[in-house]
C-alpha cells in the first residue's frame, strides 16, 4: 500500500492541474492581450487613410442596410394580408440578416458598427476616440439617408403611401412604453456587441467557438420580433433618421426623439454593465 501511495503522490506532482476551475482560475495573470484605451482626441487619425476608409465602410454598410430593410418593410405593408408576405418574422430576418452580413464584411475595416448607438456605447468604453466616433455617426446618418432616398427614387408613390419604413410609436402605446422598448432593445444589442467582441473571450470561453457577427445579427432579429408592434423597432438612430428625413411627414417626427434618446440610454447602460460587472476584477478573500 505504501508503494501505491507513493506512486499517487509522485503522479500528482508530475502531472499538476493545468486548467484550474472555479475561483482558482481567477488569477492576476492574463492569457489574453487587452487593447489599450483609446484617447479622447487623436488628431493623427485625420491624416490617416485608414480613418477615412473606415468612415466610407460605415457609409456604404448603412446605405445597404437601409436599402434592403426599408424595401422589406414596404413589401410587407403592400401585401393584402400578412400571409401574402414575409410578415413580421421576415422583416426581423431582413434586419438581423443584413446586420450579420454587413458586420462580417466591415468588421475588419471599421469595426462594423452601422449604428450610432453601438458607436456611442463603444466610445463610452473607450474602444474608439471621440474623433472617430463623431465621424462614424455622421457617415452612418448620411448612408441611411441615401439608402432610404434610393428606395424612394425607385418607387416614389409607393414610398409615400406605405410609410417609407419610418418609425413611430404604435397606437395603443404611450411614449413611455416606446422609450422603454427602445432602451431595452438597444441594451440587448449593445450588450451582445460587447460580449461578442470581448478580448477576454479567448481566455474565459475558449471552449465556445464564436463568429462575432452571428450573435449580433441574431440579437437584432430577436429585438425586432419583440418591438416591431410597439415602435417599428428603431434601436438605430441612423436608421430612424434616414427614413424620417426621406419620408418627411409630421407623424414621422412626432416621436423621433424617442429613437435617439432611447438607443443612447440603452447603449450607455450596456457599456456600464459590461465594464463594471462583466469585466470587473473579482474580489478575493484575504487569507
Amino acid at each position: 500500500m505504501e508503494g501505491k501511495e507513493e506512486d499517487v503522490r509522485v503522479g500528482a506532482n508530475k502531472f499538476p492541474e493545468r486548467q484550474p476551475i472555479g475561483t482558482s482560475a481567477q488569477s492576476t495573470e492574463k492569457d489574453y492581450k487587452e487593447p489599450p484605451p483609446a484617447p479622447l482626441f487623436e488628431p493623427g487619425e485625420l491624416s490617416s487613410w485608414s480613418f477615412y476608409r473606415a468612415g466610407i465602410a460605415e457609409f456604404i454598410a448603412t446605405f445597404l442596410f437601409l436599402y434592403i430593410t426599408v424595401l422589406t418593410v414596404m413589401g410587407v405593408k403592400r401585401a393584402p394580408t400578412m400571409c401574402a408576405s414575409v410578415g413580421i418574422q421576415g422583416i426581423a430576418w431582413a434586419f438581423g440578416g443584413m446586420i450579420f452580413a454587413l458586420v462580417y464584411c466591415t468588421a475588419g475595416i471599421s469595426g462594423g458598427h452601422i449604428n450610432p448607438a453601438v458607436t456611442f456605447g463603444l466610445f463610452l468604453a473607450r474602444k474608439l476616440s471621440l474623433t472617430r466616433a463623431v465621424f462614424y455617426i455622421i457617415m452612418q446618418c448620411l448612408g441611411a439617408i441615401c439608402g432610404a432616398g434610393v428606395v424612394k427614387g425607385f418607387q416614389p408613390k409607393q414610398y409615400q403611401t406605405l410609410g417609407g419604413g419610418a418609425n413611430g410609436v404604435a397606437d395603443g402605446y404611450s411614449k413611455g412604453s416606446g422609450l422603454g422598448a427602445e432602451i431595452i432593445g438597444t441594451f440587448v444589442l449593445v450588450y451582445t456587441v460587447f460580449s461578442a467582441t470581448d478580448a477576454k473571450r479567448s481566455a474565459r470561453d475558449s471552449h465556445v467557438p464564436i463568429l462575432a457577427p452571428l450573435p449580433i445579427g441574431f440579437a437584432v432579429f430577436l429585438v425586432h420580433l419583440a418591438t416591431i408592434p410597439i415602435t417599428g423597432t428603431g434601436i438605430n438612430p441612423a436608421r430612424s433618421l434616414g427614413a424620417a428625413i426621406i419620408y418627411n411627414k409630421d407623424h414621422s417626427w412626432d416621436d423621433h426623439w424617442i429613437f435617439w434618446v432611447g438607443p443612447f440610454i440603452g447603449a450607455a447602460l450596456a457599456a456600464l454593465y459590461h465594464q463594471l460587472v462583466i469585466r470587473a476584477i473579482p474580489f478575493k478573500s484575504k487569507s
